[in-house]
């Protein structure tokens, strides 16, 4: 049997069995102090994890003593109560994934629509105070950073909470908006890898937070910061990127999201300030887990630095790796988690309610169809700038009609960059004859069909898209005017 413990609970490995203790402790955010309340919370853990995961979790089950020894069941006197799970691998959670460097872009890709999914299932919970309860995380949790000055600095403590306490005045009135809207769901709350375990090649949400409703009961932006704010700190910027992108490329309302990104500094910030409260409380708290809770800490202040607000305009034929680029870029661009990336083969076929790996049907592709495609990733820049957060458009844009964007960029006081890539056309041809799941529908036929057409004067950086260094110059021309 292998025992693990942590600031909650005491994990006891059997063979193919798990059983869950409740520590019996009282810090000011969960009090387990009580047999009757660690039983309640062991009942509240089944119910609030079976939606994630109804394989893993078995039961509730008393552990008894009988006989001078204890079982589990009904005995003379019950002493503890356990949450009894099935086994998985261990070695196959996503935190020890991640520390082998085998976090690949495909179970992101996974991981995020589950997270979507996870969220789409959640109970809509209006009237419960959502934003208010957050305003009472930030208090309560700046409150016990500020109790321990002998590993968070006091100076920096204070600044931290200043800032978190404007960032919540200026994004109030939005999050208030989005708990009328039904963008308060009881979800996850404790969403980061280390609950995620990948089970066959699906990653599945697991401990899911069961000691206080109101802790679980918040934005839907505010539970996935958790991941993301996971992400970013173990210097998985490529991944965090990729995975926020993933999650509002198949949200159900993308607009409201991108409106709800203005939110996002306060979200991460405060995420990674209760993970290095909890940190500090770890039951074995070492000279390492003291370090890693330092570090969860700068983190939460650095959430908060000002960045430069870019809009990036990726343009050329299909095959020229637009796509590939926007993707490399994006992490490096703007605040935290990077720019969000804008894709018009994603939002045509949202037009046409159509998911990304359906085929459009040929009227799709009309001159009309088209200008609605590009207002659309306007109007979409155009939100996301607003709430903050960089974005990068990927698009062939074509026509000169077409290469716009530096208006949108404008009004938003964000820095433009048209980039147009130009490849040979064996180099294109190759390249989309090797597409696989992906959401282009443009074939050889199509990517050769477009050398014949005028695409006029190009005002743009050209790139030669052919070239291994074609991120490395992209980035240096982007970042030359900062």
């Amino acid at each position: 049997m292998t025992r693990i413990d942590t600031h909650g609970a005491a994990v006891f490995l059997a063979g193919a069995n798990v059983y869950k203790v409740k520590r019996a402790v009282h810090f000011s955010f969960m009090d387990f102090s009580t047999l009757e309340k660690r039983r309640r919370a062991c009942e509240n853990e089944l119910a609030v994890n079976r939606a994630n995961a109804p394989d893993l979790y078995l039961g509730v089950v008393p552990i008894s003593r009988k006989d001078n020894a204890l079982i589990f069941g009904a005995g003379e006197e019950i002493i503890e109560w356990a949450v009894h799970l099935r086994r998985f691998d261990e070695e196959r959670t996503l935190d020890r994934l991640a520390a082998r460097g085998q976090l690949d872009s495909g179970t992101v890709t996974k991981l995020a629509e589950v997270v979507v999914t996870s969220h789409r299932q959640a109970p809509i919970l209006l009237d419960r105070g959502a934003t208010a309860a957050l305003a009472a995380r930030i208090e309560e949790t700046m409150t016990a950073i500020e109790a321990a000055p002998n590993v968070f600095p006091a100076a920096a403590a204070a600044s931290l909470k200043s800032a978190m306490l404007r960032a919540f005045g200026a994004a109030r009135p939005l999050l208030l908006r989005r708990e009328a809207d039904g963008w308060v769901r009881h979800c996850h709350g404790d969403l980061h890898l280390r609950n995620i375990v990948l089970i066959g090649a699906t990653p599945t949400l697991f401990d899911a937070l069961e000691f206080d409703d109101s802790f679980a009961i918040c934005d839907v932006l505010y539970d996935l910061a958790f991941l993301l704010m996971d992400l970013w700190t173990r210097g998985l910027r490529s991944e965090a990127n990729g995975l926020m992108n993933r999650y509002l490329s198949a949200s159900e309302a993308v607009e409201a999201q991108l409106e709800g990104l203005a939110a996002l500094p306060l979200f991460l910030s405060l995420r990674a300030a209760v993970r290095a409260n909890v940190t500090n409380l770890e039951a074995s708290r070492t000279a390492a887990t003291i370090a890693a809770a330092r570090r969860l800490f700068d983190a939460a202040c650095a959430f908060f630095e000002p960045s430069q607000l870019h809009l990036i305009v990726i343009g050329g034929l299909s095959g020229t790796g637009k796509t590939s680029l926007a993707r490399a870029v994006a992490p490096a661009i703007g605040r935290a988690p990077g720019a969000i990336h804008l894709r018009s083969d994603v939002e045509r076929k949202r037009l046409y309610h159509l998911s990304e790996l359906q085929r459009l049907p040929e009227e799709a592709y009309r001159p009309d169809i088209s200008a609605a495609t590009y207002q659309r990733l306007r109007d979409l820049a155009a939100r996301a700038l607003a709430a903050g957060q960089s974005v990068v458009v990927d698009a062939a844009h074509l026509k000169p009609k077409e290469r716009t964007g530096a208006d949108v960029a404008a009004r938003a006081g964000a820095r433009f960059k048209g980039l147009w890539l130009e490849a040979p056309m064996e180099v294109r041809l190759a390249r989309v004859s090797q597409r696989r799941n992906d959401a282009s529908d443009a074939g050889p036929t199509i990517a050769a069909a477009q050398a014949d057409e005028p695409v006029g004067q190009i005002a743009w950086l050209r790139l030669d898209a052919s070239q291994s260094t074609l991120v490395d110059r992209a980035l240096a021309a982007i970042k030359e005017e900062a």
